[in-house]
Order: structure tokens, then C-alpha cells, then sequence
């Protein structure tokens, strides 16, 4: 059966090995809190679903009623089964493709808000019947776009198929596949097309190639049925203005969609990269050096991050803020010393550690005094995870000479939390092989893959990677592409004679004398 046996290098192989037992990948687990507080959830919103479902909008005296017709009583016990079957395989859909959904419990029930809003947009608008239900396909649209945003397609698009169920039960009995597939047109071209945010026109585009789909997939059908080119026409535009119109509407509405689910879109982490920020423009000027330290880290972490598909430009921008909490103390930091006489020789190395690890806390009361959305805040707090402090560590144990045993190494650590996501595990790896890398006297290509290479390995065997969805396949792939960018960066230099050596001339290379600017300044 070693056929079936995943395939590890020889150098992994050590690593693999020493992994325990108990830090095998398992399944997350899907009721993390109270199973029955999910439980009664669960109840609670399939009677909200078969309640709203269950009203009658087809009577002719349901508004006349206050809203209160209902269909008979057969009919709601139909319902009940079809809505619980659908709820049931959306929850198996949900816990086998993002069982971290589960986690997210405020970003969860927003979801489900989000959905039962819309499908009562739908019941409402049935109450005219004709080409209006065709409206119901905006909703659709919307729902797709928002989980595409909040989430990624593949997720998306089976929640949309999901939604698009409940959808057709929820504009009236006229709903047949005719309006299923309506619908799926638009919210599959959305979920397709909506990659990611980097324009503010880019969620109209989307739309409007939506908009197309859904009018051909109407016209069509229409078509096929019989019906008149007017009436055929009519309810196709109905349709496709209704999913134009949702590409306006979400634009207008994007900040409130992104405070809301608690993202931030690439439009809006173009806007943070920008270099005349308040935040990133009193980093430059009060610690300079983390500066600088956090734009080489950004570019690290977004040419790694694009090599296994992962959010490059999440890593640049959360790159930039991961140290901002330098701020507050910059030169007790070595990138921020500038040549002078470290302050940590004057205090112990207990108080260096509370110095050094400040910077997590502080780092983040920064970012919720200006405003940084959550998904940048998780650099801060997550960029040092629960690692070792190894230098003020080593220097307590040389203080306390034999008595290694009363320096416990939890005293040193930092507090955490370890990366949640990728993008977060990245960053992290980024800012320890670039500190590393310059105490290099000679970065040599093959000394900085042994470098970035050990430095993985022990971030992967103190477990910090515990937490996030990283594969030894992407952790390859990652050191390979910071391995040769970092090699790229530390390239060597010829060094230029100066004017007037003679001597300098007969020995220097032709390739020296070819790459010599006619002013002879190095450039």
C-alpha cells in the first residue's frame, strides 16, 4: 500500500518524524460551543424560514388581513420537511468545505440574517405576480456577492445553490426551473467573475456580465415555453435590471458589507498600503528602521503568499502594521538603535522581555485607536505567535549559572496567539528569515535556504502552524520563494575602483568594465 503513501523529502522527513502524536491534523470540530445552544439556533431559524415561507402572498385578501393568510396547514408540513432537508445539507456542506464557519459565531448568524432578509424581500415582492418575481434573481446576485467577498467562490457558489432553493419557494408557486436556473446564472457569473475588489467599478462590471447571463438564460427559456417575445422580453429585463441594479447598490453600500461580515476588501487594503497613511507615516518618522523592516516583509510575504495561492496582497498590508506597536518604545528595538548603545544592557533580562513582548499589546491598542479593520489586526497579535525569546532567555539561564531548571521557558514566551490563517503564518515566517538574514556576514544563496530552511523547521516543530490550514507542501513552496527572493536581495556588488588607481585597471574584469556607468559612480 505504499502507493498511497504521501511522499516526503529527506530533509522533512526528521521533522515529520518528531511531530507527536497528538499534533496530527484532526477535524475541526463543528459545534465548538454549546451544542444545544446551536441546536436551538438551528430550530429557531428553520421556524423563522417556514413562517415566512408559509404565508400565503397569493391570497387575494393577504394584505387586506394584515399580512396573516397562511397556506393550509398540508402544505406547511411540506414545507417543514423540504426547508429542514435543505437547512440539513447546507450545514453537511458548510462542515465539510469551511467547518471554521462554525467559529465564527457573530459572522455566522449574520449570514443567516442576511439570508432570511432576502428571501422576505422575495415573499414580498410575489404578492404581484407576473414577470415581478423575476426581481427575486437580485437577491441572488446579492447573496452570491456577499459570500464571494466574505468567504471564496467555492464556498460561495455552493451556498448560492442553496440559497437559490429557498428562493424558489419563497416567490410563489409559479416558481419553476425556469427561475431556478435564472437565478444560477446570475449568482454563478458573480461568484466566477468576483474574484477579488481592486476597482471601485469592479462590482459593477460584475453585475453587468451578470446581468447578460440572466437576460440570455430568461430570453431563452422563455422562448422554449411558448410565450410571446414581448412578454418573453419583458421578463428577461425585469431579471437582468434587477441584477445591474444590485452592482449599484452593494457599491454604494461596501463599507457598511465590510464593517458588518468584518473584512476588508483588496480596494480597501490598497487604501492602508498607501504610504500617507496617519499610522504608516508616524512609523516612518518615529522608528524609521521598522520602517523599512516591515516594507522588505511585505514584499517577502507577498511573493510567498502568491506562490501557493494564498492572499498576497493581505500579506503585504498586514506586513506593513504587523510591528507598529514599535512605536511606543522604537529604540529599544535593534532595527531603530541606529548605531547606538543598546538600552538592554542596562536592564535585566526578565524586563527586556516584558519591553520586547509590549510591543504585541501595544501594537494592537494602536490599531483599535485608529481603526484598522480585524483582518490587518491579526498581523499584530499573531506575527511572534507563542515563540521563544531565545537571546533574553539564554542571557537568564548565564545569570542564574547552574541553575538552569529555575528559568522556566514559558517566561520567555510570547504570549500569542499563534497564525489563524496562512496569510498570518507567512507574515510571521517573513519577519524571522529577514531578521536572520542580515546577521549573515556572507548571505550566500546556499546559506540563506539553510537558514530560511532551519528557522521553518523550528517554527513547525514548536507548533505555531497548529493553528492555521498550512500544508508541508505549501511550507516547501513558501521557503523556496523567500529563499530566492532574500538571495536576490543580498546580491553581491563589484567594488568600483576609485578614480585615478592606474593599478586598478589591468586587473579589473571585463564584466567589472562593462557594468562601470560613464561617470563612474556606482549606481
Amino acid at each position: 500500500m505504499g502507493w498511497f503513501r504521501k511522499k516526503i523529502s529527506g530533509r522533512r522527513q526528521p521533522a515529520w518524524a518528531d511531530l507527536p502524536a497528538d499534533r496530527s491534523r484532526r477535524w475541526p470540530e463543528p459545534m465548538s460551543g454549546s451544542r444545544l445552544l446551536l441546536f436551538g439556533l438551528f430550530f429557531a431559524y428553520l421556524a423563522a424560514l417556514v413562517f415566512l415561507l408559509s404565508l400565503d402572498t397569493e391570497h387575494p385578501e393577504f394584505l387586506a388581513s394584515g399580512m396573516r393568510q397562511f397556506k393550509p396547514w398540508p402544505q406547511v408540513g411540506a414545507l417543514v420537511v423540504v426547508t429542514t432537508l435543505v437547512l440539513l445539507g447546507a450545514v453537511f456542506y458548510i462542515h465539510h468545505c469551511r467547518p471554521q464557519f462554525f467559529n465564527r459565531a457573530n459572522r455566522a448568524f449574520t449570514m443567516a440574517v442576511l439570508f432570511w432578509l432576502l428571501l422576505a424581500v422575495n415573499r414580498f415582492f410575489s404578492i404581484w405576480q407576473g414577470g415581478v418575481i423575476y426581481l427575486a434573481t437580485g437577491t441572488t446576485v446579492t447573496a452570491a456577492v456577499i459570500l464571494t467577498m466574505v468567504f471564496d467562490q467555492r464556498f460561495a457558489i455552493g451556498m448560492t445553490v442553496f440559497y437559490s432553493v429557498l428562493a424558489c419557494f419563497s416567490v410563489s408557486r409559479m416558481a419553476t426551473l425556469e427561475l431556478f436556473l435564472t437565478m444560477m446564472a446570475g449568482g454563478l457569473t458573480c461568484c466566477g467573475f468576483l474574484r477579488e475588489i481592486r476597482t471601485r467599478m469592479k462590482l459593477i462590471e460584475v453585475c453587468a456580465y451578470a446581468s447578460v447571463a440572466v437576460f440570455l438564460m430568461a430570453y431563452c427559456f422563455g422562448m422554449l415555453q411558448g410565450k410571446t417575445h414581448d412578454q418573453t422580453t419583458l421578463n428577461a429585463g425585469f431579471a437582468a435590471g434587477a441584477t445591474f441594479l444590485v452592482g449599484v447598490f452593494l457599491q454604494a453600500f461596501l463599507p457598511f458589507i465590510e464593517k458588518l461580515f468584518g473584512i476588508a476588501t483588496s480596494m480597501t487594503l490598497m487604501d492602508y498600503s498607501d504610504a500617507n497613511q496617519p499610522l504608516l507615516k508616524r512609523l516612518a518618522m518615529e522608528a524609521p528602521g521598522t520602517f523599512s523592516h516591515s516594507l522588505l516583509i511585505g514584499s517577502i510575504a507577498e511573493t510567498a503568499a502568491d506562490a501557493i495561492g494564498a492572499n498576497g496582497l493581505l500579506c503585504r498590508v498586514g506586513a506593513y502594521y504587523h510591528d507598529i506597536g514599535k512605536i511606543n518604545k522604537p529604540s529599544y528595538f535593534v532595527e531603530n538603535q541606529m548605531g547606538s548603545a543598546s538600552r538592554h544592557e542596562q536592564l535585566s533580562p526578565a524586563m527586556s522581555k516584558l519591553v520586547i513582548a509590549g510591543h504585541v499589546n501595544d501594537g494592537m491598542e494602536i490599531a483599535k485607536e485608529y481603526g484598522l479593520p480585524s483582518v490587518l489586526r491579526q498581523f499584530i497579535e499573531t506575527h511572534h505567535g507563542t515563540t521563544l525569546m531565545e537571546y533574553f532567555y539564554n542571557e537568564a539561564r548565564k545569570k542564574k549559572g547552574e541553575h538552569e531548571n529555575e528559568v522556566p521557558e514559558t517566561e520567555f514566551r510570547y504570549p500569542g496567539p499563534k497564525p489563524r490563517t496562512r496569510e498570518a503564518a507567512i507574515v510571521m515566517l517573513a519577519d524571522a528569515v529577514e531578521s536572520a538574514a542580515r546577521s549573515l556576514t556572507d548571505p550566500s544563496p546556499t546559506k540563506i535556504e539553510t537558514l530560511v530552511h532551519t528557522i521553518a523547521m523550528k517554527r513547525l516543530q514548536d507548533g505555531q502552524f497548529d493553528d492555521c490550514d498550512l500544508t508541508l507542501r505549501e511550507l516547501s513552496q513558501i521557503e523556496a520563494s523567500m529563499s530566492k527572493f532574500l538571495a536576490a536581495h543580498y546580491h553581491g556588488r563589484i567594488a568600483y575602483p576609485k578614480l585615478g588607481d592606474k593599478s586598478s585597471g589591468e586587473d579589473k574584469p571585463e564584466s567589472a568594465a562593462a557594468e562601470k556607468p560613464q561617470n563612474g559612480s556606482n549606481v
